[in-house]
């Protein structure tokens, strides 16, 4: 399979684009990642032409304004309308290279995505700003898969952005054929347990919008159907959600199973359910259960691997 194409800020892959000249470079995307995407950088401040080094720049919401602006730190030079022009134009352009997911710089006045320090006329800064890139690139593609890398630090989260980016990845390829409804059924039903996952309601709410598919415009059917299934996936799925799907796959295997050998699957569910094993741990038994007695049902679930095994993603979950 080819590179999936993935955005990012640019010191993240070791390029000395940031204003004291240096990088922030992360190894686990370039080294480990790196081997399933291709990185499209993308650094804002350089690009609008502040150089390196360069001052640094900071949100600004002064005293009875709503509005937020970007300003250097020390000349108090504002640069909001000549950042929301470049933002807009570049995520316009972005929009065109096939992206499947993002990642950004945390804290950063154009890239971070949340809890950004604005600065204050009076006191200290609040921590409740977005960068300006940031923001024109959700606007333009909502439903990108996008994170910061700091959070990627945390195990859940690198596993439910991995995973979205490889769903991404799988509609956008959908969406690239001529597809028909049939086709889109199709890819509904082998993310069924993904969907459980992450939110049931969510799965229930798409399998009413696929049902009804005959009676709605394919473009708003298409549209409908992706901005859901995307939101759903962001959903953080959690021990008991995955607890039920792994129940429910094992209702697969109660007839050919013997008594002994469905108890102990059973108990290795509930091991994960307490928290004493990882998810891995139960997906390797019903996997190898899969396989050797040939579920038609199950083969094509992608809940069974959502993303490269060789990432060990669901070893921490």
């Amino acid at each position: 399979m080819p590179p999936i194409r993935i955005g990012i800020s640019s010191c993240l892959l070791g390029n000395k684009v940031r204003y004291d000249g240096g990088h922030k470079h992360d190894r686990y995307l370039t080294d480990t990642l790196g081997k399933y995407f291709e990185w499209v950088p993308v650094c804002p401040e350089v690009e609008l032409g502040l150089g390196v080094p360069r001052e640094t720049i900071q949100l600004v919401q002064a005293q009875g304004e709503q509005q937020v602006r970007l300003m250097t730190s020390r000349t108090e030079l504002d640069l909001t309308r000549r950042m929301r022009t470049l933002v807009s134009r570049r995520a316009t352009a972005l929009a065109k290279e096939d992206l499947s997911g993002f990642v950004l710089k945390s804290k950063s006045p154009s890239c971070g995505t949340e809890r950004v320090k604005v600065h204050q006329a009076k006191g200290p800064p609040k921590k409740s700003g977005q960068g300006f890139f940031v923001k024109a690139l959700l606007q333009r593609l909502p439903n990108l898969p996008v994170e910061e890398e700091g959070r990627l630090c945390d195990p859940r989260l690198r596993e439910n952005w991995v995973e979205r980016v490889f769903a991404c990845h799988a509609m956008k390829g959908l969406w690239a054929s001529r597809w028909s409804i049939g086709d889109l059924v199709r890819f509904h039903t082998v993310y069924k347990f993904v969907l459980l996952a992450h939110s049931p309601a969510d799965y229930r709410a798409l399998g009413r919008l696929v049902a009804e598919a005959k009676s709605i415009p394919r473009r708003e059917l298409r549209s409908r159907y992706e901005a859901d299934f995307m939101a759903a996936l962001k959903r953080l799925a959690t021990p008991r959600k995955h607890t039920n799907v792994l129940q429910h796959m094992v209702g697969f295997f109660k007839k050919e199973l013997d008594t002994d050998a469905r108890h102990e699957l059973l108990a290795h569910i509930e091991d994960y359910r307490q928290g004493l094993v990882p998810l891995v741990v139960p997906l390797t038994l019903i996997r190898h259960y899969k396989r050797i007695l040939h579920i038609p049902y199950l083969e094509d679930q992608i809940y069974l691997n959502p993303h490269p095994k060789e990432l060990s993603l669901r070893n921490h979950v």
